[in-house]
């Protein structure tokens, strides 16, 4: 033994008692997490007017609301989920600077305040926008305040949570499936979606998951984009803040009801997104 490792001081044993203090601390702070998030879910439910729920509803026109709401994120998820699993096997095959900027470029939507995503699809798509121009010169209108905006709001803010799940679930793929394909004679195409969709469905599913989560919840894009018309663009979230200033408790229903779908959803998929991340359950 040298004469350094013989002078090295012996290491620092925790006590036991340092020990179950931590563990007490990060206990605290894992049930003040907890109460953060639980607790204004709680108090929403216990500030329903359960005996006048359905005339509540009907005030806030929430058939109207919800269903279109379902309509549009169903839609944008689809959309999403279609346009943007190519996209997400290419950017997981994407080395170098190019990878990187382009990432970046596609996660913008994710940190970009939703009144400014308005903005920007306004200037693409609106009458006089760099894309709407074009749009009212073949067909002689513009992009209709329709669904179809509200869509489009939801596809632009929701695809980003997609495709970054999506291009994780294909990075974690061994790459010697796609090799042994190619050497077969396999296309690419034929490889992505006999191949590499399979083998990833939990993580595309979770990505499903999240970006129609995220569409159900878009309020900023779609009301400075395709504005509030009932039974046209106005969403659930819309439906839920014109409600505030007709009657809170209108306001107060239809934001239970949401909630309650959100959790009814996220339920029945749970063992797929969790799936993605870990063992199914």
């Amino acid at each position: 033994m040298s004469d350094e490792t013989a002078s090295a001081p012996p290491p620092a044993r925790r006590s036991a008692g340092t020990g179950e203090r931590g563990g007490v601390v990060l206990v605290i702070l894992a049930v003040v997490a907890l109460l953060l998030i639980v607790l204004p879910l709680v108090a929403l439910l216990t500030q329903v007017r359960w005996g006048s729920l359905l005339d509540d509803l009907t005030t806030a026109g929430a058939r109207e609301a919800l269903w279109l709401s379902l309509r549009t994120t169903v839609t944008s998820a689809l959309l999403a989920s279609f346009f943007g699993t190519p996209l997400a096997w290419w950017l997981s095959r994407l080395r170098g600077r190019a990878a990187a900027w382009t990432r970046a470029v596609v996660t913008v939507p994710l940190v970009l305040p939703p009144v400014v995503a308005g903005v920007a699809l306004l200037d693409a798509w609106g009458r006089s926008g760099l894309l709407g121009r074009a749009v009212t010169a073949v067909t002689g209108e513009p992009v209709p305040y329709s669904w179809v905006r509200v869509v489009m709001a939801e596809t632009f803010v929701a695809m980003p949570f997609f495709v970054l799940v999506a291009e994780g679930a294909f990075r974690g793929l061994d790459a010697r499936w796609s090799r042994t394909a190619e050497v077969l004679g396999a296309s690419r195409w034929f490889t992505l979606r006999h191949v590499l969709v399979p083998m990833t469905l939990p993580g595309l599913l979770a990505g499903l998951t999240l970006a129609w989560a995220r569409a159900f919840g878009e309020f900023g894009a779609t009301i400075t984009f395709a504005g509030s018309y009932p039974g046209r663009t106005q969403t659930g979230p819309l439906a839920v803040y014109q409600a505030l200033d007709i009657s809170q408790d209108a306001a107060t229903a239809l934001a239970a009801l949401m909630l309650a779908l959100c959790v009814v959803l996220l339920a029945l998929l749970r063992g797929h997104w969790v799936g993605a991340g870990g063992e199914r359950r």
